[in-house]
């Protein structure tokens, strides 16, 4: 069984600022570290290389620098990492993005066919969720999204079981290999690299590709000219001038609570009590 998890190299979201007059993000001195989403994917990978000795291709879409966040997925235990990067990809959204990624996917499988890719729910730099199902579409793959377990792989029928969180409740499905998941965050807790592991990591030659080893020949379909989405402007919330107010009750009793909230209501807004007796809040 042949595995490829899809990686990112994003800014660490707690030090990120905006530029107070261009509103860009400054990404200067900012710390880069692997997608956190993109952890909990490549964790549900390794342990079913642990189960069923799958080989693990680590596969990242970045600059040159986004090499040391595929050494280390290899400190962890995957196999093999591949970088693919070419100033063609500049400015890519997502679109653009799963295009170059299923195009390196693509080229992946010529050498040893891929049966499942594994990416995170989101990254915490785009938060839109669309690269992942954007792959399995352009790949023909059955896509399966918010995963929380991986139940059972069945090599010989090609077949996968999975627990999917649902705003229900749990969904058990199961489909046919080769499929995309998608991991939802929490569903596992990351290993760490054994001595062994940062050593080998340090040793192993991440494959690096432009966009021709990546089987791209359109550059119309990557980097800005394949990217339909303008971002006109990126703002940092505004902290809100007015304060929290406390409000006092003689007793804790859930009753008195919400007979207190309620009068203190009705006293800030004294139309709410008509309105609501009248049956409609249109006018508040």
């Amino acid at each position: 069984m042949h595995i490829v998890v899809c990686i990112k190299q994003v800014p660490d979201s707690s030090q990120i600022r905006v530029h107070p007059v261009t509103n860009t993000i400054m990404r200067q001195g900012v710390p880069a570290v692997v997608n956190p989403y993109d952890l909990f994917a490549l964790e549900e990978a390794l342990r079913l290389k642990d189960t069923y000795g799958a080989q693990v291709t680590v596969l990242c879409m970045g600059p040159p620098p986004a090499e040391a966040a595929l050494r280390k997925a290899i400190s962890f235990g995957a196999d093999d990492a591949i970088l693919v990067t070419d100033r063609a990809f500049a400015g890519s959204d997502t679109l653009a993005t799963s295009f170059a990624l299923a195009s390196a996917i693509g080229q992946i499988g010529r050498n040893m066919a891929v049966d499942l890719v594994f990416c995170g729910k989101q990254t915490i730099d785009g938060d839109t969720a669309q690269v992942g199902p954007g792959i399995a579409k352009r790949l023909d793959l059955q896509l399966l999204t918010y995963v929380s377990q991986v139940d059972r792989v069945d090599t010989e029928r090609r077949e996968i079981v999975v627990q999917r969180r649902a705003e229900g409740g749990v969904q058990v499905l199961q489909t046919r290999l080769p499929c995309l998941i998608t991991m939802l965050e929490g569903t596992n807790e990351m290993r760490f690299a054994s001595q062994a592991g940062m050593f080998r990591a340090a040793r192993h030659p991440v494959r690096v590709w432009d966009k021709a080893a990546a089987g791209i020949e359109d550059v119309a379909k990557i980097g800005l000219k394949g990217s339909p989405t303008v971002v006109s402007k990126v703002f940092a919330p505004q902290p809100k001038a007015s304060k929290a107010e406390q409000i006092k009750c003689e007793s804790n009793a859930p009753k008195d609570l919400a007979v207190t909230l309620i009068a203190k209501l009705f006293t800030q807004h004294p139309a709410l009590e008509s309105a609501i007796s009248a049956g409609t809040t249109g006018s508040i």
